[in-house]
């Protein structure tokens, strides 16, 4: 079995893996969410400092598995230096002590293998991944054949969400709450432009969206009945609606010219009903299979982790100890 840990942002989590049956043996997370909503969004050092709290609570449950344990996986990139510090440092204490290799994983591999928990792989496969920071489309043909075709310019689809809670008042995380008042309101009161409507380019902008968004705010605040209930659930409908449009924009232009055979979305931002519709519309226009992670895998866990690990196992993909390191940002999967 395969121990994993995840600490990229404001998760602390565990798992153990099946390195032969693909098996989720054990899996914990602990999410953060109530201590940050106060903030409005992830308070990096406050994250660490709950990371250290979480971490070894989980680890206790696990003992009875360690002398199972073939290798221990962590989170090292993309994610907070002071959230990764924290799980890398337990992967190093562990991988030590319990004379087992050390797992390097990539946090966005983790995301598009959360697809294949408890399953085999599905490879070549197109993946949209979309997150708190990241906006992306990546042709995988394998574990270390990936390639990202588009990104995002600035803000992340994700991110844009909780930009948007937090101008409204509405707490962190923005996704799930600008969604439950979406459902509430009139998409088409509010004609936010969409971004990069004329480029030919695809790639991904929303720091424009954003700011059409705040400035209709502060029009509403400065009215003379100042903004109501009701204008929210509109803002927020009209934003979501104009937020997965540029993306099904951009996806369109991509279709057109690459039809895949196989198509996912990845990311906790996949969790959104509205964008998983439209992507099922499209990949039922072009007759892609379309694949998509179990709802309470698409936020950051370590049973995505502990999913690469195993592949990684295989290929004897391990680290120094002494000389891992992590990263802020990666320029390539």
């Amino acid at each position: 079995m395969i121990l994993s840990i995840e600490s990229s942002c404001d998760d602390s989590s565990i798992a153990i893996t099946d390195i032969e049956t693909n098996e989720l043996i054990y899996h914990k997370k602990i999410s953060q969410e109530l201590q940050h909503s106060v903030y409005g969004g992830v308070v990096p050092e406050l994250a660490a400092r709950l990371h250290v709290e979480a971490l070894p609570k989980i680890l206790q449950e696990c003992e009875e598995y360690f002398s199972k344990l073939k290798a221990i996986a962590v989170t090292t990139a993309p994610g907070l230096s002071v959230t990764l510090m924290e799980g890398v440092t337990m992967a190093k204490a562990l991988a030590i002590s319990l004379n087992l290799p050390l797992i390097s994983v990539n946090h966005l591999k983790g995301h598009i293998y959360s697809l294949f928990i408890q399953k085999d792989e599905v490879l070549p496969m197109t993946i949209l991944l979309v997150s708190g920071g990241h906006t992306q489309i990546i042709r995988a043909n394998g574990l270390n054949d990936m390639e990202v075709i588009a990104t995002t310019m600035d803000d992340s689809f994700g991110e844009s969400f909780d930009k948007v809670a937090k101008m409204l008042g509405l707490g962190y995380p923005g996704g799930p709450v600008v969604q439950e008042y979406g459902l509430k309101g009139d998409e088409n009161r509010f004609d936010f432009p969409v971004p990069l409507r004329q480029s030919p380019n695809i790639e991904f902008s929303y720091s424009g969206l954003k700011n059409a968004v705040r400035m209709q705010i502060l029009k509403l605040e400065e009215s003379e009945n100042g903004i109501t209930q009701q204008d929210k659930y509109d803002i927020c409908a009209s934003f979501q609606k104009t937020a997965v449009t540029h993306i099904m924009q951009k996806l369109k232009k991509y279709f057109k010219v690459n039809p895949p055979k196989n198509f996912a979305i990845v990311g906790g931002a996949s969790a959104n009903i509205y964008l998983r519709k439209e992507i099922d519309d499209i990949c039922a226009k072009y007759d892609a299979k379309l694949y998509l992670s179990e709802l309470k895998y698409c936020a950051d866990n370590a049973a995505m982790i502990g999913r690469v690990a195993v592949e990684q196992y295989k290929l004897n993909d391990f680290s120094d100890i002494e000389n891992i390191d992590i990263q802020t940002r990666v320029k390539k999967l």
